[in-house]
Formats: structure tokens, sequence, C-alpha cells
């Protein structure tokens, strides 16, 4: 039977001054021989026990086990340490397990210290075992060096209100609106073009359930528009940002729609508008009007202008009085704790002659591909350009996994050299529906990775070979080229070097060229200057940390959902909507933050009022001056808002006076630190320097 345990006893905090003698605990965990395979834990816990002010040195298998800490705990309470420095994995991935540890001895959390002797050592000097001991002992003993200047801080409180806004109303918004909502908290949810529903709205199924998309979609639409808790925005874009976590002013841009009535109204009046545009929702292919639902039961079900085409000729106003021709603007705040971005993405826009496409009005992407399909009548031939349809040609990574120095880069400079891993599946889905649907059809695909790697996705794979679809393997050096048929007997053919047969150079008949277009972030730069978020190297925005905190951006109460982050199907993207929702739950819910007290301090004896730090700080009032009186004078010092400042750090760097400091991380504590590493230490005769 597994042994009984109990809930360890959490011991009153004792009174401790940061200048009482240090009595410090070392511990040098085994990490279950991650460390101890090349690092001698033994030789490093002897000669740290053998440094000024340590009491207790030991080792142990896990010291992040229970069984671990609680050699921590005991060792506190019965030689009255005060300051604790432990040698083991990452302190991204058990710092806040040990300050709990310590913080249940009745210790300052912030009275201990963590040392990476497994990335910062074991791991990256596995071939020199004695190397390996010596860099751990004096990596150990810089952090008894910082030890010995900790001080017992206090987490950083805040009121915080129980609101979310979530920018994006696609699948990845609505997912986590609907969360949020769900769990007591106030959204408010905002979308920049008139309608919900994002891309989704623009596919006939999803994979790998074959669901029909746009009716589980309005599910989950209405969910949220009846939902007590949300209140949504269309047409709506955010314009300015002030504040932080718990309580964020958010400046807000509504614009009219400038249609009401009844449905009969509403349609006369888009009769009536004389003006025709490409239709986005179908990606250019077919004409909307200026006045235009977005598709047949989208959400609103009103009919909005678009200001940027509308001619202002007054046509829709003579069928419909409910019709208002002024462009007009609201702007509002709304107050709230964290934020949620879901902005999505959008489909990659082949260059002008990539593959043709531009070039030949045969060659279209998967996104247009779709929404032909959508528009073709079942029992009829497909046709397109006045032509039957009878060959396919289906390129993969088209836009993905691009190589630098052969394809050509984005405006930035950079080319897509990420896999977008969603297009693999969805072609091979479009393709297992177009053969449903038209089973005469011979599909050719062009692939240089197949890459299904979702639950049930190879079956799509299986599914289309059992089906007849030949596939054809290139490599990015030399990928595909689409040419006019010469012998005319098609509109088009696509040539490939085809490495399945050995590289035989094959020509593909095609009536139709179809490019798997990978997927790009949305354009949201103006979010990123405003939230002060960051863009990964893929132009995605960026987490803090791909596995502990995968949808948290280094500003604390910002996260992120869906596509926003990095391409994703809609099953992941409402995975990492419900996971930003709980975040801003567990953030939020208690109605106050505690934030890490590593921020910036300054020091009123030494500050002289520069300004230099106010000029360097990037983090909007974090810092500022202001004016004091001092023996009847008045004097500029620097005032630091800790609940906008991330401890960055630029602001001690430029200080003239030394006046600043992170604590936690001050300057002091790195010198020492410094000092530690290039000290002479007396070793064992095992460990050789």
């Amino acid at each position: 039977m597994p042994e009984k345990t109990t809930k360890p006893e959490k011991h009153e905090p004792r009174t401790q001054d940061s200048q009482e003698e240090p009595r410090i605990g070392v511990y040098t965990c085994y990490c279950g021989g991650n460390i101890s395979d090349v690092v001698d834990c033994e030789q490093v816990a002897k000669v740290l026990a053998g440094q000024p002010n340590v009491i207790v040195s030991r080792t142990n298998m896990s010291m992040c086990s229970d069984a671990g800490q609680a050699i921590i705990e005991e060792d506190i309470r019965q030689h009255n340490l005060n300051r604790i420095v432990i040698g083991a994995c990452s302190p991204f991935l058990h710092e806040q397990t040990f300050r709990g540890t310590v913080s249940r001895a009745g210790l300052n959390p912030y009275f201990y210290h963590h040392v990476g002797i497994r990335e910062q050592d074991s791991w990256v000097t596995h071939d020199d075992p004695d190397g390996a001991t010596l860099k751990a002992i004096r990596l150990m003993n810089a952090g008894l060096a910082k030890a010995r200047l900790l001080e017992p801080l206090e987490p950083i409180r805040l009121e915080a209100k129980k609101h979310a806004l979530v920018i994006g109303g696609g699948v990845a918004g609505l997912r986590a609106a609907l969360d949020i909502a769900d769990r007591g908290l106030k959204v408010t949810l905002i979308e920049k073009t008139p309608f919900l529903g994002g891309r989704m709205a623009q596919l006939e199924s999803i994979f790998p359930t074959d669901q029909d998309a746009r009716p589980a979609l309005h599910e989950l639409t209405e969910e949220v528009l009846q939902h007590s808790n949300i209140t949504v925005h269309t047409s709506t874009t955010v314009i300015g940002k002030k504040g932080y976590v718990g309580d964020f002013q958010i400046q807000l841009r509504q614009e009219s729609r400038g249609v009401s009535g009844d449905p009969q109204d509403i349609q006369a009046a888009i009769d009536a508008c004389p003006v025709e545009v490409p239709d986005e929702f179908n990606y250019g292919l077919t004409k909307r009007k200026a006045i235009y639902l977005r598709y047949p039961g989208c959400h609103p079900q009103t009919a909005a202008i678009d200001w940027e085409h509308c001619t202002l000729c007054g046509e829709c106003a003579k069928v419909n009085p409910h019709i208002e021709l002024e462009r007009k603007q609201k702007i509002f705040e709304v107050s709230v704790g964290a934020i949620v971005i879901a902005t999505g993405f959008q489909p990659y826009e082949p260059r002008p002659g990539e593959y043709g496409y531009g070039e030949f009005p045969e060659v279209v992407t998967l996104p247009e591909f779709i929404r032909i399909l959508a528009m073709a009548e079942d029992g009829r031939e497909l046709t397109w350009n006045g032509h039957p349809v009878h060959d396919i040609a289906m390129i993969h990574c088209v836009g993905s996994r691009q190589v630098e120095g052969i394809h050509e880069p984005q405006p930035d400079g950079k080319v897509n050299n990420y896999c977008s891993r969603v297009c693999c599946t969805a072609t091979l889905h479009v393709t297992l529906d177009l053969l449903r649907r038209f089973p005469g059809i011979n599909v050719f695909d062009l692939y240089e990775d197949i890459r299904t790697y979702g639950r049930g996705h190879e079956e799509y794979y299986k599914q289309a070979s059992l089906n007849g679809v030949r596939f054809l393997r290139f490599e990015a050096e030399k990928g595909p080229s689409v040419i006019e048929d010469p012998r005319g007997e098609h509109p088009l053919v696509a040539r490939v070097s085809d490495h399945l047969t050995w590289a035989e150079e094959l020509e593909v008949p095609a009536d139709l060229v179809v490019l798997a277009v990978g997927m790009m972030p949305s354009p949201v730069q103006d979010l990123i200057d405003l939230l002060k978020v960051s863009p990964g190297n893929d132009r995605f925005l960026l987490e803090v940390h791909p596995k502990l905190q995968p949808v948290e951006t280094a500003v604390t109460g910002i996260v992120l959902a869906g596509t926003a982050q990095s391409p994703m199907n809609i099953q992941e993207s409402c995975a990492a909507a419900e996971a930003a929702a709980a975040k801003v739950a567990g953030l939020l819910s208690r109605g106050k933050v505690e934030l890490e007290p590593f921020v910036a301090r300054v020091d009123l004896e030494r500050c002289t009022g520069t300004g230099a730090c106010v000029e360097a700080c990037e983090y909007e009032g974090a810092i500022r001056l202001e004016t004091r009186v001092v023996d009847g004078k008045q004097v500029q010092h620097a005032v630091v808002s800790p609940a906008n400042c991330v401890g960055c750090g630029v602001c001690v760097s430029v200080c003239p006076n030394r006046a600043l400091d992170v604590q936690g991380w001050t300057l002091d504590q790195y010198e020492a630190m410094v000092e530690a590493i290039a000290a002479d230490i007396q070793l064992p005769v095992e460990v050789e320097a």
C-alpha cells in the first residue's frame, strides 16, 4: 500500500533581519542522476561545508521530493538556519517549490537562492566530470556569496479587477471568453471586423471529427452572446493602454455599422448598393456589396457598411430608412485585470509568379480551393475558369519551411522557416472531401514531408492512398515548377523531381494547381507597441516559456490564445484558449494579485534626479521623477511604480550615482558572486583546479 502522507505543518514566521549573522544551509541535488552522473555531488557538499557561514551541507537524490523538502524544513528549525542555497535543476522548474519549503519552515521565502547546476553544468560539461565538479563548486560558492547579502523581501500585492479583455472574435477568442465568464469573471470581447467567427467560418468541416464547421462555430458564438458575464463589441480596436496587471485601463475605438432595421430592409439596402468589391470571405473569388453580411447566418446577423469602399451615394438609404451614412467612431474605456490576445492568423499569400500564382488563373491557394468546393454544386462536374477539372496537383509547404537563399524573404527580410503544422492534414482532409463529391478526379500530391502529427490525422493519409491519390516527394532545394502545358492537353503541368522514384523528373498534368499555404500571424504591430508584448523570430507572439509558461507573455497579466501564438488547428486553438482562461481565472478570481518583488528600488540618499533612468526605461509608468522638499529646498528624485516595473535593470545601468538597484539582484550581490567565482577555494585532492 502507498505510504500515507500528511500535510506539512506550517510554522509561524520568525522575525528575520538581513543584518543578523548568516547561518546557511546548502543542498546539492543528484537530480535523479542528471547531475550526479557527471558532477561528484558529495565532493561539492564537502567543499561547501568548509565555507564561511555554512552550518549544514547535504546531498540528496531528489531535493524537490517530499522527503527532500522535509529535510530542508527540519534543518531550518533544528539549526536555526536563516539562508538556504540549493544546487539543482533549472529555477524555472522548482524555484516556487523551494520557496514554499522555506516558507513552511518559518523563513522568509526570499532568503533562498537557487543555483542551476544541471542546465548550466552537468548537461553542458558531460565529457569532463572533474571540470563539471569544479564548476559546480564555483557556482555554488557564488550562490553562497549572494545568500549572505539576501534581504527579507515581500511580494507586491495589488487589487485586481475581476474583469478580462479578450482581443479577437475567432474561435480561440470566443472559447477563452466563454471559459473565463463561466468562472464568474466579467469579460469584454472585442473584434476588429464587423463579424465574429474568424477563419473558422470560412471552413466547411473540421478535422479530425469531420464536424460541420459553421454549425459548431455558431453554437459557441450563441453561448458567448447569451452569457450574462460577456459584453461583445465588433468593429472595435484597442487604441490605448495604461496600468498594470489587475488594473489595466484600455481605451477602445468602435466604428459604427451604419445599418439597422429588419432583415427585409437590410436586404433591400444590400440589393440597392451599386458598389461591388472582392469578397474577402471567399478570398476574392466572388464580389460583395459595400453593404454586406459576411455570410448567411453570420453573427451579428445585422449588415455593416464597408466604410473603406462606400461612396456615400445614398442609394441604400432610399430603400431603408434605418441607414445612417455617417461614419461615426465611439471612444470608450474599460478597466480590466487581465488581457487575452487571440488575434488569429492570415494565410500565406504567394508572391506573384510563385508556382504560377497570379500568373495562371488555374493556380489557387488551399483556402481558396475550400471556398471553390463550397460553392460547387454536388452532382455536377467540377469546373474552373470555364473548363472541367479532371486532374489536380496539390503542392505542400508553400510559405512554410522556406530555406534562406532559395526562397524569397518576406518584407522584413526573413523567410518562413517554420512548419505551419496544419497544412498537411488540411490538404489531405480537403482531398478526401473532393474525392467523395467528385470521385472521377485524379489527385497528385506533391510534398516535401507529410506531417500528419495529431491523433487520427494519419488516417487521412492512409485513406488518401487507398483512394488513389498519387504522392510525389520533392526536396526544398529543388521544389516543383508550374508551367503551361506545352502539349496543350491541360492548362498546366507541374514539373517535379520525385525522390520516391530516385529523383526521376516527372510532369504532372493539371487542370487546377492547389497551393497548400502556411500560416502567418495577423499583422498586429499596433498591439505589440501598445501592450509591450514581443514577437518571436517567426513573428508570432512569444510566450515566456513553451513548457513552463506556455500561454503567458513577458507582461504579467497578458496571455495568448490560439494562432496569435503559433500555427495551430482548431482543437489546439481551443485548448490554448482554455489554458489562457485558466491563467486569467487564477490571476483574478481572488480579487488580488501577488507579483515578484524583483523590481527597481531607489536609494534617495544617492539619487540626484538626473532623469537618466526615466529616459532609459521602456515600460510606461515604471519610473518617474518627483519633486520633494529637503531642508527647505526642492529636490528631484526617481520614484518606482512596482506594479509597472519588470526588473529589467536598464535603469540600474544608466544611473550615474549608483542610486538604483533591483531587489533580490543588487549590484552588491552581483559583485560578491563574481568575486566568489574567481576566488581561491581549498579543494580536496581528488578535484583539480
